[in-house]
């Protein structure tokens, strides 16, 4: 597809982290100085996912009070129009914000009243979704979740699980999942980024409907059959997965694996700031790198809109737009 068509075709983005992905201007607002590319993007021989994570201290330092949440959150929005984004889920981890002048609930807020400023100047839809971190206790994770809970359907459509994943496997985290659901609270869980399936196999079990990166899949029949069956979503982030050495070289990858395999792949940039990426560059990536056609450009797309966390109405606008492009 050529590059003007892809910049037509109306995006939808489901893997987004906010601290990842702040407009390098508002972080040299909220600082107050010039901030230089390489202080917030990793560079081309990233060597490892713990190299990728020290990028993300600068922006959080600008996420730690109301006024900073709400402008970051903000000009995070305005600045997806230029990636022509009709809809995105952005995550964030609320207890990375938490501190003696904001609990969990302000925190929550206050993001939300950036975006929703957002929306009204941009039209962009939203959604966001809460992350629990590997690292936090059970306890403060669902109170945080219960946070989140007080938002459901009013900004806040699911939560996720985020962190070390090599460090905190999946099977800690099961009774949590388990609150969560009783709480009502839809969710993803990040798994399979480090190379374990059996994370991404417990994650689903627990009721996860969708997967964050979900490569140790590759080459694991059975799980992938059993995701199909289920029809989890798989958000895949090229870019920021050759970055972090989730996959050992560019031939690795599995995404045309997963494709053939019929799984419901969508495609997303993870971080968009640290990565320095747009979804229209992991399209181009990927077309250029594993012979995407076209056709299942959009239909990942597709499978976006149909795994997204949003409500009925949005869902068949999404699918409006992009039959008419």
């Amino acid at each position: 597809m050529e590059s003007e068509k892809i910049i037509k075709l109306p995006k939808v983005e489901l893997h987004c982290h906010l601290d990842g992905s702040l407009p390098m201007g508002i972080i040299r607002e909220l600082l107050g100085r010039d901030v230089k590319k390489e202080e917030l993007q990793v560079r081309d021989d990233c060597r490892n996912l713990a190299e990728y994570l020290e990028k993300f201290d600068l922006p959080l330092s600008c996420m730690q009070t109301e006024t900073g949440l709400k402008r970051t959150s903000k000009a995070f929005l305005e600045s997806l129009k230029q990636d022509n984004i009709q809809y995105v889920e952005v995550r964030f981890a609320p207890l990375l914000s938490v501190n003696e002048s904001l609990d969990c609930t302000r925190v929550i807020q206050s993001v939300l009243e950036g975006l929703e400023e957002a929306k009204k100047e941009c039209g962009i839809y939203y959604n966001v979704i809460a992350c629990a971190m590997r690292h936090h206790t059970e306890e403060d994770n669902l109170q945080m979740m219960k946070a989140a809970r007080s938002f459901l359907g009013e900004g806040i459509c699911a939560v996720d699980l985020a962190g070390n994943e090599a460090a905190f496997p999946m099977e800690n985290f099961t009774e949590l999942f388990q609150k969560a659901k009783k709480l009502g609270l839809p969710f993803t869980i990040h798994a399979g980024e480090c190379g374990r399936v059996e994370n991404v196999i417990e994650a689903v079990k627990c009721g996860a409907s969708r997967i964050g990166h979900g490569i140790a899949l590759r080459g694991h029949a059975d799980a992938m059959a059993m995701c199909k069956e289920k029809q989890i979503g798989i958000e895949m982030c090229p870019i920021s997965n050759l970055q972090t050495k989730a996959v050992a070289s560019k031939s690795e990858y599995p995404m045309r694996e997963f494709l053939d395999a019929g799984l419901c792949v969508t495609i997303n940039t993870d971080n968009r700031t640290v990565s320095n990426s747009s979804i229209q560059k992991e399209m181009e990536f990927v077309q250029k790198n594993y012979g995407i056609t076209d056709e299942e450009l959009v239909r990942m797309t597709e499978n976006a809109v149909h795994a997204a966390f949003a409500n009925d109405e949005v869902k068949a606008e999404l699918v409006r737009r992009l039959k008419e492009v």
